[in-house]
C-alpha cells in the first residue's frame, strides 16, 4: 500500500479527527534538531564555511523564527540559499552562493519531499548538487538518531491526548521523516493515542489532512494544531480549523488548548471569533522578512 493509499485508508473511529504536528509543537526538539543537526551539517556540506556566521543566522530565521518554521528541509535549502545570495555581507565577500536549480525543480513538482524520493532523483539526474544535498539529508538523519532523545512532549501534551482521546481520532501530520516521529512518540509512551503518523514520505501536511479526513468528516469536526505558517496554510486549503502553538510559548498555548479549546472545539463553539483571535495572535510570532532587511 502506497503512502497515499494508506492515509485514505484510515476510516473514522470517533465524531472528530485532530491532526497534531509533531517537531517544535508536541515536542520541544525544533532547536535542538536545527542548530544541532540540520544547520552544522548544511554550513560543512555545502561549503559555507567563510560565511558560517551568516549562513546559521539565515538558517535559524528560516527554520526556526520566520514565516517558513517547520518548512520541508529541502525547501528550506532553497531559502537559505536564496537569502544567503542576497546578503550584502556575503556579497562583500565575494562568495559564490552554489546553484539550487536543480533542488529547485524537484521540489516544485515533487510532494513527498523525503529521502527516498530525492535518491530516486539524483540516481535519473546525476545532478552534483543534487548529490550532496542527499549527502546533507542522510548526514542530518545519523546525527538526529544520535542526538536528539530523552526529549519529552510539553507540558499538557498528555492532558490533552487524554482529553482528545474519547472524541476524535488522533494522526501526528508532520513532515519530519517517519522512522523520527515512530521513535520519538513511542519513547514517550504517548503512540498509543494515535491512529497514524504521517512523515514526510507520504506527502504534504495538506495531502495529509486532505485524504486521512476531508469529506470523512464535516469541516468544523477537523482540527490541526501546529506551530508553523505551514501548518495554518494545511488547515486553510482544506477548509478546516486550526490551532496554534505559538512558538516561544508552547506551554502556554497547550494550557490554553486543555482549559478552553477543546471544549469549544467539540461544542461546534470553536469557530469564528475565537479562531480568528487565536490565528490573528499567532502570526505576529512569525515575520515574514528577517531584520537584516
Amino acid at each position: 500500500m502506497n503512502p497515499i493509499e494508506q492515509l485514505q485508508a484510515l476510516k473514522p473511529e470517533k465524531e472528530f479527527f485532530i491532526g497534531i504536528d509533531s517537531d517544535g509543537c508536541a515536542f520541544d526538539t525544533m532547536e535542538i534538531k536545527q542548530k544541532e543537526c540540520f544547520c552544522p551539517n548544511f554550513i560543512k556540506h555545502f561549503g559555507l564555511q567563510s560565511i558560517s556566521k551568516y549562513a546559521r543566522e539565515t538558517w535559524e530565521f528560516v527554520n526556526l523564527y520566520s514565516t517558513n518554521r517547520g518548512c520541508n528541509r529541502f525547501i528550506a535549502v532553497n531559502e537559505t540559499l536564496k537569502l544567503l545570495e542576497a546578503r550584502p555581507e556575503v556579497k562583500r565577500r565575494n562568495f559564490k552562493i552554489p546553484s539550487t536549480s536543480a533542488l529547485v525543480e524537484w521540489t516544485t513538482r515533487e510532494t513527498k519531499l523525503g529521502n527516498p524520493a530525492l535518491q530516486k532523483y539524483a540516481s535519473e539526474i546525476s545532478d552534483p548538487f543534487i548529490n550532496l544535498t542527499l549527502e546533507w539529508s542522510l548526514k542530518v538523519n545519523e546525527d538526529i538518531g544520535k542526538m536528539v532523545f530523552g526529549i519529552t512532549p510539553f507540558l499538557f501534551v498528555k492532558e490533552c491526548l487524554e482529553k482528545i482521546k474519547s472524541s476524535a481520532d488522533i494522526m501526528v501530520v508532520s513532515q519530519t521523516p517517519f522512522e523520527a516521529l515512530k521513535r520519538e512518540w513511542k519513547e514517550n509512551k504517548i503512540d498509543h493515542f494515535l491512529r497514524m503518523i504521517a512523515g514526510q514520505e507520504h506527502g504534504t501536511k495538506s495531502e495529509h489532512l486532505k485524504y486521512a479526513a476531508k469529506g470523512k468528516y464535516p469541516d468544523d469536526k477537523i482540527l490541526m494544531i501546529g506551530d508553523a505558517m505551514g501548518d495554518l496554510k494545511a488547515a486553510r486549503s482544506n477548509g478546516v480549523l486550526f490551532f496554534p502553538v505559538n512558538p516561544g510559548k508552547e506551554e502556554e498555548s497547550w494550557e490554553r488548548l486543555y482549559n478552553e479549546g477543546l471544549d469549544r472545539f467539540f461544542a461546534g463553539k470553536y469557530k469564528g471569533n475565537y479562531e480568528d483571535k487565536l490565528i490573528k495572535e499567532f502570526i505576529t510570532f512569525l515575520p515574514e522578512h528577517p531584520y537584516w532587511k
